[in-house]
């Protein structure tokens, strides 16, 4: 079981379950304790996040997201729908071109990779960004989501076709197939064997379990890059989200009283986005 999420990680991952209304502070204290968080540490966090726009407080007191996390919120919700986000794929590319951008701006250069990485790029050269073009959208709707996300107003983003032959068989290397395939294959087994596990547990105990287990496999879906099924057959992704939609149904009953009791029912499960590699949550940079 991966380790307890900070503070103003979680404060994030509940709000972001609200149908639009607000959740009072003593609902993201309560929650905080089931992973050994210090109300201090909640309240310290939620101060902060407010101070960002990461948060929003009502006349109560009461808090929901901001308008500073509306678009990784918008990301995140996107793991249950990824056929709809794809298209059919003609061999074309979407690249980005980063190379003339001001150096030694380190949080744009986060901000920038963030983005790149959520939504599936990677580097065929230095400073050359690339993915198939097989999003609904194409090149703008690209183009808006990363500059959403953090990429840069200078950053050029285009489309690229008619590469020679050894540079498009570079160009569809670039992903870890494989990983990913038993990525996919690895979570389908995680989400059964907690499925079985759940019914056992008590209500705190299944509340962090449902949070890391499903967070987790959503932070996966996330991260796919969706590829075509020319590069990745896509039959093994289809069978984890319709497990993990099932599983998310289980992980709402888990935090349902929970949620009632605060005035707050959620229309989604809270789930833990943390980025895999440590590096902060999806949306914080």
């Amino acid at each position: 079981m991966e380790g307890s999420p900070a503070a103003r990680s979680l404060v994030l991952d509940l709000l972001s379950t609200l149908r639009g209304g607000f959740m009072p502070v003593s609902a993201l204290v309560a929650a905080g304790g089931l992973f050994d968080l210090r109300e201090n540490s909640v309240r310290v966090a939620v101060a902060r996040l407010l101070a960002s726009g990461q948060v929003e407080r009502d006349e109560r007191g009461r808090y929901r997201l901001g308008a500073g996390a509306e678009p990784i919120d918008r990301r995140v919700r996107s793991w249950s729908r990824p056929d709809e986000r794809m298209r059919d794929w003609d061999g074309s590319w979407v690249a980005v071109h980063t190379a003339a951008l001001p150096r030694g701006r380190r949080r744009a250069q986060r901000q920038r990779a963030r983005a790149q990485r959520l939504l599936g790029f990677q580097a065929l050269r230095p400073g050359l960004q690339l993915r198939p073009d097989n999003l609904r959208g194409g090149v703008a709707g690209l183009r808006d989501e990363l500059h959403a996300l953090g990429l840069e107003a200078g950053a050029l983003v285009f489309r690229m076709d008619a590469l020679d032959a050894a540079e498009d068989a570079r160009a569809r290397g670039l992903w870890d197939v494989v990983a990913l395939c038993q990525g996919y294959a690895r979570s389908l087994r995680d989400l059964e064997a907690s499925e079985r596990q759940l019914p056992r547990l008590d209500e705190g105990q299944a509340m962090v379990e449902s949070f890391l287990v499903g967070g987790r496999v959503i932070r996966q879906l996330v991260l796919d890059p969706l590829l075509p099924d020319a590069i990745v057959p896509g039959a093994d992704r289809r069978a984890l989200v319709e497990a993990l939609r099932r599983y998310d149904q289980l992980g709402r009953q888990c935090w349902a009283a929970f949620l009632d009791r605060h005035g707050a029912r959620g229309a989604r499960t809270p789930v833990d986005s943390r980025m895999p590699d440590g590096a902060g949550r999806l949306g914080i940079h």
